[in-house]
């Protein structure tokens, strides 16, 4: 165990009240002294000082030097306070004026603060690629960043480029095609449609890099960390990962450099890869509702209600084969009633499993491969029938409306997602399925839901089902690219490629069967998957976990929140 060992200490003054100060190996601590209040002690890990100026300092609504003495500094740290309405913990920006005896003393506590910091934050970030959805949720992406984000940067000195987006898949093809020499990370300010083009931009830049394709079952890891500063309609990903939806609390994490090892997801068709996904695949309910919205999308975010309970009351189901490769039951299980929080023991414990010849650990994105296990690891387990919804998420997809989320054991970097299987029902079970989401009842006790720890997924209609043939025509990794041009080896820009005339016309046929069936006799045959809210083109897919393939400025729900369990 590590010796905290005392740097510098003397008597400070905040405001009229004298105190001890004292900064230590890995905390600064400050006890007053008045004698009725001497276990009055507060205490701040060092790795959460934001920053250290001269006199006094204020920051927002922005930055001013309200008195600018000789002998006074200032200290900005990261101070939590209970969310409310949610799970997590607030993070705040805690700011403390001590006043030194003497301009040298004064000087002496800046230089052996700031050396701290230098010594116990080497992963902090000190140049981002900024990337602004001016379009998502409210529309306020710009205002969050520049009034809430943009202060902060500048206080604890990290420079930012600023792209403010006017399409769809800039941020991912500025990141594939750009360079990127000197960023430590890249940051989204929006939704979670914004995060998954970060997503695909830094791990397809990162497999070109490698010399790497993107349709095999190994992805070179990816050091690039990406932040989130929440500002869309949905904002799931940053909630599973910090435990609330704060621009503040996202950008104090990112300040601080925080990293949080997250998998990832591959979805393929015919051995190609389609798209990457970290929060829900979903045939059945969870597709549908999403093809239903795509018609309402004027409504904004009461669309996803309006959809749910339009397909809801269409009652239907959909035939399919679904196989897994099942993950080791020994590590976890889905319903051991176990939290993913801040510092997870089961995600520690994967890292060595998952990176096993890497002398240090905390270099294993880096070097190392994400590894997919092959079929001679375990036997395929089949699954045929009629389902309300088949799920597969790689974290417990939480969020305000569902503060358990999907499966609420998940973990965020254990190399394993949860495959959720619920069969065909009748209309008032499914509802029961639904409401628990909502509540700390257990979804999964229930007799027509399964829920599984799995490694790969793979989905198949029944013999007398087949897929629209304008979508069975697509182009394998080597095949021909836009414009009859020929792909690289690497296949990193296949998914990427805009050929969207011929399967958008497919995917809109579909959709269009799938939305007639709320009101004709006839309902559809055949489902759409939903991909972190977008309609895949493909209903027969494969997909693969990879463990911790990207990183987060994150550490999870922090284990201080009144996190909740299942009854």
């Amino acid at each position: 165990m590590d010796v905290d060992l005392v740097q510098l200490e003397s008597s400070l003054w905040v405001g009229k009240k004298r105190y001890r100060a004292a900064l230590t190996d890995w905390h600064l601590n400050w006890t007053e002294l008045d004698k009725k209040n001497r276990d009055k002690t507060v205490s701040v890990p060092v790795s959460e000082v934001v920053a250290v100026e001269e006199g006094h300092v204020e920051v927002l609504p922005q930055r001013s030097v309200i008195e600018d003495t000789d002998r006074d500094f200032t200290v900005f740290y990261v101070k939590r306070s209970s969310s409310g309405s949610s799970y997590g913990l607030l993070w705040r920006l805690g700011r403390t004026q001590f006043s030194c005896p003497s301009r040298d003393l004064r000087d002496q506590w800046m230089t052996q603060l700031r050396i701290a910091l230098k010594t116990h934050s080497p992963s902090r970030p000190h140049r981002l690629l900024v990337f602004i959805n001016p379009f998502g949720g409210k529309k306020q992406g710009r205002q969050i960043y520049h009034s809430l984000v943009a202060p902060l940067f500048e206080l604890a000195g990290v420079s930012s480029h600023v792209v403010v987006t006017e399409r769809a898949n800039q941020a991912r093809d500025h990141i594939l095609k750009k360079d990127l020499t000197g960023f430590d990370g890249v940051v989204c300010v929006g939704g979670d449609g914004m995060f998954s083009e970060l997503l695909h931009g830094v791990i397809g830049r990162t497999q070109q890099e490698a010399g790497l394709s993107e349709h095999d079952p190994s992805l070179q890891s990816c050091d690039l960390h990406i932040g989130i500063i929440p500002a869309g309609s949905t904002d799931c990903v940053c909630f599973a990962t910090v435990g609330v939806n704060d621009p503040v609390t996202s950008a104090l994490h990112i300040i601080i450099g925080d990293s949080q090892p997250l998998d990832v997801c591959s979805v393929h068709h015919r051995s190609s890869l389609v798209r990457y996904s970290v929060s829900l695949v979903g045939y059945g309910f969870y597709g549908d509702v999403l093809a239903e919205s795509e018609r309402h999308r004027w409504m904004g975010p009461f669309r996803y209600d309006y959809s749910g309970a339009m397909v809801y009351l269409s009652n239907r189901s959909y035939a399919g084969l679904v196989q897994y490769l099942p993950a080791d039951p020994q590590l976890s299980n889905p319903r051991d009633n176990t939290r993913c929080l801040s510092g997870c023991s089961v995600c520690s414990k994967s890292t060595e499993r998952l990176f096993p010849h890497s002398p240090d650990a905390s270099s294993n994105y880096i070097s190392h491969f994400s590894q997919f296990s092959s079929d001679s690891e375990g036997d395929w387990v089949s699954v045929e029938g009629r389902f309300k919804a088949v799920s597969l998420t790689c974290m417990s997809s939480s969020c305000p409306r569902s503060p358990l989320g999907l499966s609420p054991s998940a973990h965020l970097a254990d190399g394993t997602g949860d495959l959720i299987i619920v069969r065909d029902t009748h209309p008032l079970g499914f509802l029961t399925f639904l409401h628990r989401h909502t509540s700390t009842q257990d979804q999964f006790d229930l007799p027509f839901v399964d829920v599984h720890r799995v490694k790969a997924v793979r989905f198949s209609l029944p013999p007398g089902e087949k897929e629209d043939e304008d979508e069975e025509e697509t182009v394998n990794g080597g095949g021909m690219g836009e414009e009859g041009e020929r792909t690289s080896r690497s296949g990193s820009q296949h998914h990427l490629v805009e050929r969207g005339e011929e399967r958008g016309m497919a995917n809109d046929r579909r959709k269009k069967d799938l939305l007639c069936g709320l009101c004709c006799s006839k309902p559809p045959s055949v489902s759409v998957w939903n991909c972190d809210g977008e309609i895949l083109p493909h209903t027969e897919i494969l997909c693969r976990v990879h463990g911790q393939l990207v990183r987060l400025y994150a550490r999870g729900m922090e284990d201080g929140s009144a996190t909740p369990t299942r009854k």
